[in-house]
């Protein structure tokens, strides 16, 4: 619901949203105080929040729009250590060690899922499978060896392969052994109410406005609202409100995915290759049926402008691989990677021992947010955690770094004048319901939605967080930045940032 009362339609719900009830929470209408403040409602706020109300710790968690309705909502919900082709290449830039702990971490918070489910008898269509990567090109086969052999460097226990149970046509594949596959909502849900009951307190459609740090924390929201704190943990895609310029050093993607009913049996397994512009492959059983999830077709978010055809995309895969009867829904993501593939967690600043931060899981939060609710819960308890130095967002490796910064920031700048030149418009009176275009009116440039009972909403397409022009994205009804990925409503409300304000309504 925005400002002014105007519903718009969630047209793309994903599977997961609509096959579980998730508990709902009142706005923050009061003034309170906390232990811990944590923003935002998805998978590294809800375990965040969860771990530190176990141990006893006043929390509240604040939540801009829904519970789980972001990222998390619109995952794979791949449990896995398996990050795509990483290992090889970690061990060139940070060395064994490193990436050990790397492997470590993530196979530590998959077991404590693992763990979780069967001590609290969760209902969440739990499945132990491998995650598999395969080679469709002699490139990535090439790539496949070397991963290879990092794994067995670093002792994970894996196969080589060269067939597969799937119409694939692979060359190689890599298997790692032990990984899992759930509900995502179904487990948050219960992670909930377990913290609930523990005192913890949760306010949806609360939007953070500013936080001061001086004398003491106070968490300001845009409803006129504080809560006062001792620690804030910020779980959203870019911390706003930290120093850092945080913006500058993550990259957000998106990525789609299609659930379809298929007449198959399916042979297990998770699957993954990073050719054709990445596919990704699971499945699950819903009343009796095989439903497939096809992912993938990723690209820089808001540099898109045919989204319809990277469902095509999918979808078309698909049905090389398996007999689809139908497709049941689609939809898609959006996540951000660092400067070093390696997420940012822990304290902004060591000097200010209360402002923390969990961001850039690359497209792999299910387990990289298990770690971080871990690392974080740890930090404030004043408890060791091995895994400190390497997530720490203050740290600053050279190579590849500087070479990564360089290039992104290049895209921005190039993002940035595109959105500057005449760009083909359209008449208002041609935008058809549930439409938004680039309009001209009065001379001046300006965005428009149609919505499906005829009303016009106008706005400035000039993205208020740094000044480039959002894009219409017509399949998700969104205004998407293509400089640093904030997306807007059809209206101009913010839905992700790095904006704070909405577009200028015209």
């Amino acid at each position: 619901m925005s400002e002014d009362g105007h519903s718009f339609d969630e047209k793309l719900s994903s599977y997961w949203l609509e096959t579980c009830q998730i508990p709902s929470f009142p706005s923050l209408k009061e003034d309170i105080q906390a232990d811990v403040t944590v923003v935002g409602g998805g998978i590294s706020g809800v375990l965040t929040a969860y771990r530190l109300a176990k141990e006893g710790v006043k929390v509240v968690l604040l939540e801009a729009n829904k519970l789980l309705h972001g990222t998390t909502g619109h995952t794979t919900a791949k449990v896995t250590a398996q990050h795509g082709l990483i290992y090889d290449e970690f061990i060139q830039h940070f060395g064994v060690e490193k990436t050990m702990q790397y492997v470590d971490s993530n196979i530590e918070a998959i077991n404590w899922i693992k763990e979780m489910i069967k001590t609290d008898h969760i209902d969440c269509d739990y499945q132990e499978q491998d995650a598999i990567i395969y080679a469709t090109t002699k490139q990535t086969d090439d790539l496949l060896k070397k991963e290879y052999k990092a794994y067995q460097q670093l002792g994970i226990e894996s196969e080589w392969l060269t067939t597969l149970p799937i119409r694939v046509p692979v060359i190689s594949a890599l298997s790692m052994k032990g990984q899992m596959q759930f509900h995502p909502i179904k487990f948050l849900v219960h992670m909930i109410q377990e913290m609930t009951k523990l005192g913890g307190l949760i306010f949806e459609n609360t939007v953070v406005n500013s936080v001061d740090t001086e004398p003491s924390i106070k968490v300001k929201t845009q409803s006129g609202f504080e809560v006062t704190t001792n620690n804030v943990v910020f779980c959203t895609h870019v911390p706003y409100f930290v120093k850092g310029q945080y913006y500058a050093k993550l990259f957000p993607y998106r990525s789609y995915l299609v659930a379809t009913r298929v007449s198959d049996e399916y042979p297990g397994g998770m699957y993954y290759t990073p050719d054709d512009g990445t596919r990704s492959i699971r499945s699950t059983t819903h009343d009796g049926e095989t439903i497939v999830f096809f992912g993938g077709d990723g690209h820089k978010a808001g540099q898109d402008k045919a989204e319809n055809r990277h469902y095509d995309n999918l979808l078309s895969f698909g049905r090389s691989v398996f007999n689809i009867q139908e497709e049941y829904q689609s939809w898609s993501a959006q996540d951000n990677e660092t400067l070093d593939k390696i997420p940012y967690i822990g304290l902004v600043n060591s000097k200010q021992h209360n402002i923390y931060i969990e961001t850039g899981y690359r497209k792999w939060g299910m387990t990289l947010s298990t770690v971080a609710s871990k690392l974080i819960s740890d930090l404030i308890l004043g408890k060791e955690n091995p895994y400190k130095d390497l997530y720490s967002p203050e740290r600053f490796y050279a190579d590849p770094s500087i070479k990564k910064f360089i290039q992104e920031n290049a895209n921005v700048a190039a993002e940035l004048i595109k959105g500057k030149l005449p760009k083909k418009t359209k008449s208002v009176d041609e935008l058809q319901p549930g439409e938004g275009a680039n309009v001209v009116i009065n001379g001046k440039k300006c965005g428009a939605y149609k919505d499906k009972d005829g009303q016009m909403f106008i706005v400035d397409t000039t993205c208020t967080h740094l000044g480039c022009e959002v894009q219409w994205n017509h399949h998700d009804q969104t205004w998407d930045c293509p400089c640093h990925g904030s997306r807007f409503l059809p209206n101009g409300e913010v839905m992700e940032g790095p904006a704070k304000k909405p577009l200028n309504k015209k």
